[in-house]
């Protein structure tokens, strides 16, 4: 207990100031000027019988540690009526052990007026289990505008769930106490998010919560946790950080991560390391990952881990995994299973899988299942992958649709697709897309085809734009019988899709600008799409470069498509080799034709290879 004045009586000597930081454990320290000057002047007044001076001399030494030297001072002071000397005089008997003698001066300086006798009271009954009178002292003092007091209420108000303790939390934040204010920001926090971290304790502030009261509430966490953190509290430097970061403003994050951190906030630490990591700066997130990690931060040591394997020091990593799971953080153990998956020990990897997923984490469970399903366990594999889509694991749901699709039960499949798909799982909903339009319903397919092209899938945004392509009107035409192009939604689907490697769409893209005549256009998403293995791409390439006048280059591309099953290819290679004379080369590509088809092909080609072996008998 720390020694208080009594602001009421003796702030207007101008010798007690305020204390510039409440003291979290308790009392907040109010002190004199404790030079040796004032001590001595102190001296000779009390001797005269100076009551003020008794009472201030007798502070200044309870501050020192003087006990011995403090006590007659302040007893004389008591008894001559001074309601500061009987506070401090409580304070000192309560560091001596005698608490009981201590609240009997507490009383009579708190019955005097004494806020912060009262909150030393209301403290000493709270302690031993009499919450009505402690609530009755510490309401006195809280009343009085005692900010101690006001927590200390507040605090006890809140332990029984009364609705009335942030009223009291805010008083005290608003006169300063830094704990309350960090606490009032937390409720707000809680009110908006209601997001709790494995400690209990929400890292993620409401930033992200939604618009009116919720923002409102938002915005005064935010300047709560700022007047906590001015005054020294590392816990809502943290959560100032996360806030800050979570709206981008990265710099001033980083300077309240780097404020918390230097006060031994270990998240704070390792927040301020990943920041540098993005940064690009990876050797002082290193250095600030492992001052978290030896302070047992579970998630600095994954971090450590993951840097080190990075880096090819798998042993390294290990230890660093196996401190975070120490540490109790789950990721450890699944991190754990990554790396031996990696490095085909697949028995441990299954082994760390098992722990973590046991444990609740949900990609273990996930991962467990895939490694059960490669091993050809697809009924172990099943309740795993059902565990962790339950638990919210967007790629689990999808590898149950994936395994009930394999089974031939399409329903349930679907049903799984399309739950992966509403959390924003791109193949999810490319599945589903394709399940609407072989069910005859497109405007749904076309609402997940574009769900799974806005998402980057190359398939998705191609079926998008064959579905748009098929309801595509007639082309306009200019007055004069000109063709008028405008870039229609479905050709900037195929576009996309062809940026993306899509081969079919390269080759409708290329066909699109041959059609306004763009030939170079034409020819660089035909020779893309060949390139990359399609024979369609090859053979329009070929037919391309025959209509500028490059025959032979035409036929090494029909060439390409027809030894990959091209039957138009093949009767164009027919042809050019019968124009050339080269009969019999002529002859082999014509039943090659006839082979492949389609129909219309080999009707074509049987007419020329049985014309051309009548022309070799001849």
């Amino acid at each position: 207990m720390d020694v208080m004045g009594d602001k009421a009586t003796l702030f207007e000597t101008g010798r007690f100031v305020q204390p510039s930081q409440p003291d979290e454990a308790g009392e907040a320290v109010e002190g004199v000027a404790e030079d040796a000057a004032e001590e001595v002047r102190r001296r000779i007044a009390a001797e005269t019988g100076d009551v003020e001076a008794m009472s201030v001399l007798g502070a200044m030494l309870l501050r020192r540690g003087d006990l011995d030297g403090a006590e007659p001072h302040l007893r004389a002071a008591t008894a001559a009526g001074d309601r500061a000397a009987a506070n401090n005089l409580g304070v000192l008997l309560h560091q001596r052990g005698y608490a009981d003698d201590a609240a009997g001066w507490w009383r009579i300086a708190a019955v005097a007026g004494s806020a912060a006798a009262a909150h030393a009271l209301g403290r000493h009954h709270r302690e031993r289990g009499d919450e009505p009178a402690a609530e009755y002292w510490l309401r006195q003092s809280a009343e009085q505008g005692h900010a101690l007091g006001a927590y200390a209420l507040a605090d006890l108000l809140e332990h029984r769930g009364d609705a009335g303790a942030e009223l009291w939390m805010r008083s005290a934040a608003e006169r300063g106490h830094r704990e309350a204010a960090y606490r009032l920001a937390r409720a707000l926090d809680r009110k908006t998010v209601g997001e709790v971290d494995a400690g209990g304790d929400s890292v993620v502030a409401g930033a992200g919560a939604g618009a009116g009261a919720g923002a409102g509430a938002t915005d005064e966490a935010e300047q709560w946790y700022r007047q906590a953190a001015a005054r020294g509290h590392r816990r809502a430097a943290l959560h100032l950080g996360a806030i800050l970061e979570k709206r981008g403003e990265l710099k001033e994050a980083g300077r309240w991560y780097l404020t918390s951190a230097k006060d031994g906030e270990a998240r704070a630490a390792c927040a301020l390391g990943f920041l540098l990591r993005d940064a690009g700066d990876t050797e002082s997130a290193a250095v600030w990952w492992l001052r978290a990690a030896q302070d047992g931060d579970g998630n600095a040591a994954n971090a450590l881990g993951a840097l080190h394997a990075e880096r090819g020091e798998p042993q390294t990593a290990e230890r660093w995994y196996r401190a975070a799971m120490d540490a109790g953080d789950d990721n450890g153990a699944y991190n754990l299973g990554l790396l031996c998956a990696e490095q085909g020990r697949t028995a441990q990897a299954e082994q760390w899988y098992r722990r973590a997923a046991y444990a609740g984490h949900r990609e273990a469970a996930n991962a467990l299942a895939i490694l059960l399903l490669q091993g050809g366990d697809a009924r172990g594999a099943e309740p795993w992958f059902s565990k962790a889509a339950e638990a919210g694991s967007v790629d689990a749901a999808f590898n149950l649709g994936i395994l009930f699709a394999g089974r031939g039960e399409d329903v349930v499949a679907l049903r799984w697709y399309e739950r992966a798909a509403g959390a924003g799982h791109t193949e999810a909903a490319l599945q589903v897309g394709i399940a609407r339009l072989r069910d005859g319903d497109e405007r749904e397919a076309e609402r997940y085809l574009r769900c799974a092209a806005g998402g980057g899938s190359a398939e998705a945004a191609y079926r998008l734009a064959t579905v748009l392509d098929a309801r595509r009107p007639p082309v306009p035409s200019h007055e004069l019988g000109e063709t008028v192009h405008e870039k229609s939604e479905c050709e900037e689907w195929y576009e996309r899709a062809a940026s993306l490697g899509h081969r079919r769409a390269q080759v409708r893209v290329g066909m699109l600008a041959a059609a306004r005549g763009d030939v170079v256009e034409a020819a660089r998403w035909y020779r893309e799409a060949a390139e990359a293995g399609s024979r369609n791409g090859a053979f329009n390439l070929g037919l391309l470069l025959a209509r500028e006048g490059s025959e032979p280059e035409a036929a090494v591309w029909w060439t390409r498509a027809a030894d990959a099953g091209h039957g138009r290819a093949a009767l164009r290679l027919a042809l050019v080799y019968a124009r050339r004379g080269e009969l019999a080369e002529g002859q082999r590509w014509a039943d090659r034709a006839v082979a492949l088809g389609p129909g219309e092909v080999a009707e074509r080609a049987a007419r020329l290879r049985d014309a051309l072996r009548q022309e070799l008998s001849a």
